[in-house]
């Protein structure tokens, strides 16, 4: 069995042995140091994932998918500076690379005397044409122009890339909130009632939430103690949840069929893929923002697991995640409309997990965090059953991997510019001011 089977069904030790096996006899093949790279990105050893994407590199230096994956590489391992020239030189070489423009926007803030807001003006000019290119070359131009706090050309572009970007999909928002509703009606007081025998290990610790809304400072504050590692953004229980309920039909059906499902075998499935990943320290973290969805069976499958739900101000939530050029998921994120009805729904269906689940969701507030992190951080231990430790309160000199699109923010200090920064937009968010109800 090749590694990518044995990573789709969460044998993660043996995936690993299988890419150790071929990497010693992947020689001067570029391409086989190249896929290896990606195996071990999946399987979560971004370090392993580096040294493979180098090799890759430094066969085939003009092969631009080398360059895109090592640039990805550098940056979960931190390395934001390397990842930059590299980005710099594929995209002199390579001007038809679209996403490099993005991600290099991305890795540090801009400045009037360091930018490259005209030269991607000139690109929008000859390559805007090609819907691609104008999704990546417009949320690269919106994220230097914000950095400049040029904002409302920023907006204008923004616009740009997440229409050009709804453009390409096919989505109806009604189906995800349809789906919330099904989840809502199946996981109620009635199912709880029941008694549930789930896996008793007490080692995950999930943390979710919108994206942009504090998960990836929250994994990286968790994660500076010693007890505790992150696994970063898992689809290890959702893969658990299907592999378990064999069920090849619509989301709904999913969460019919996952009501009547084993509990202690869904939660010892997880822990036996999750537990793959980790080094075994006493805790771990997933932190996948999309668990919410699945709250209730974590609940069921893991009665001892911790439940961290992440809240921010919503239109400052709603902006970032419209902001953000997602690699993948969250469709909703680039219209406004659509937005704004996912929010709502999500928001009742936290209501709803609430309700049934008493003491079991530990809500944190983003703006708590980072205006008294200690006092929130040493919460935040408590409820997880963390002794105190300074080394929380330094979770930017946290040197552990981070591969989300928030990993050159926690690279730095704690900064409160963010609480409040959809005002500068304000002009431009009226529908979604109203939509979400919003009370200046």
């Amino acid at each position: 069995m090749d590694a990518e089977a044995l990573i789709h069904l969460g044998e993660i030790a043996a995936a690993r042995a299988s890419i150790e096996a071929m990497e010693a006899e992947a020689g001067t093949d570029a391409a086989w140091h190249g896929r290896l790279s990606e195996a071990h990105t999946q399987c979560g050893d971004y370090v392993s994932a580096e040294r493979c994407a180098r090799r890759a590199f430094n066969l085939a230096p003009s092969d631009p998918a080398f360059a895109n994956a090592l640039s990805a590489a550098l940056v979960a391992n931190g390395n934001l500076k390397e990842a930059e020239s590299l980005l710099d030189a594929l995209i002199a070489a390579r001007p038809d690379q679209y996403d490099a423009y993005y991600n290099r926007a991305t890795l540090r803030k801009q400045t009037p005397h360091s930018n490259h807001v005209d030269a991607l003006r000139e690109r929008i000019k000859s390559d805007g044409h090609v819907p691609a290119a104008s999704v990546q070359l417009h949320y690269a131009l919106a994220h230097e122009l914000d950095d400049l706090e040029r904002h409302d050309e920023s907006f204008a572009a923004l616009k740009a890339g997440a229409d050009a970007r709804r453009s390409l999909m096919s989505y109806k928002v009604s189906s995800d909130t349809d789906t919330m509703e099904k989840i809502a009606g199946v996981f109620d007081n009635a199912f709880f009632n029941q008694m549930h025998v789930g896996c008793s290990d007490a080692s995950p610790i999930f943390i979710m939430g919108f994206p942009r809304s504090g998960t990836t400072l929250v994994d990286r504050i968790l994660s500076a103690h010693p007890e505790v590692e992150s696994l970063g953004e898992l689809t290890d229980f959702p893969m658990a949840l299907q592999l378990q309920s064999r069920t090849a039909g619509s989301k709904q059906d999913l969460v019919a069929q996952s009501a009547s499902l084993d509990m202690q075998a869904l939660g010892q499935a997880y822990i036996h893929r999750a537990r793959q990943r980790s080094t075994g320290s006493r805790f771990f973290i997933d932190k996948a923002p999309a668990n919410f969805l699945y709250a209730g069976l974590i609940a069921a499958a893991l009665p001892n697991a911790r439940i961290i739900h992440l809240n921010r101000a919503p239109m400052d939530n709603a902006l970032g995640m419209y902001k953000a050029l997602f690699r993948m998921g969250y469709p909703f994120s680039y219209d406004l409309g659509d937005l704004a009805t996912y929010m709502r729904a999500k928001d009742r269906l936290m209501e709803h997990w609430r309700s049934v689940l008493p003491g079991r969701i530990i809500d944190v507030n983003y703006e708590s965090i980072v205006t008294d992190q200690e006092a929130e951080t040493r919460r935040l231990l408590d409820a997880c059953g963390l002794e105190w430790t300074p080394a929380c309160l330094d979770f930017h000199l946290n040197d552990s991997p981070s591969a989300t699109a928030s990993a050159a923010q926690v690279r730095r200090p704690l900064y409160t510019s963010s609480i409040g920064r959809w005002k500068k937009y304000r002009k431009h968010l009226g529908p979604l001011i109203e939509a979400l109800e919003i009370e200046e």
